[in-house]
């Protein structure tokens, strides 16, 4: 039973070296992993200025285009307006022409 007993204390005082063991692994293993995660975040704050600058830099190129589109827009428009007011011009001093010819000039 003697036996018994020391191997049984013996393999408990196994099991605790193995258990702090253990808890140093997994303390090293939260430690570095914290590391990386302090050099990830490092990382990215730096690239924070050139990723900043990208997307302004693609919604400036973004706001031109529709800008252009916009203005491409209204001179179509615009085109299309002086035509009307141009031919509604015309037609205006037709109209006036054939009233005045048909009433007769003012005395």
């Amino acid at each position: 039973m003697e036996n018994t007993l020391k191997r049984l204390l013996a393999a408990e005082v196994q099991a605790e070296e193995l258990v702090s063991l253990a808890n140093a692994e997994r303390e090293q293993l939260i430690a570095l992993t914290l590391q990386e995660v302090q050099q990830a975040e490092l990382a990215f704050k730096s690239k924070i200025p050139e990723l900043r600058a990208n997307l302004l830099e693609k919604a400036e190129a973004h706001a031109a285009q529709t800008v252009a589109e916009l203005n491409k827009r209204y001179e179509s428009k615009k085109a299309s307006l002086r035509l009307l007011a141009e031919d509604n011009r015309v037609k205006a001093v037709t109209i006036a022409t054939d009233f005045l010819l048909r009433v007769g000039l003012p005395s």
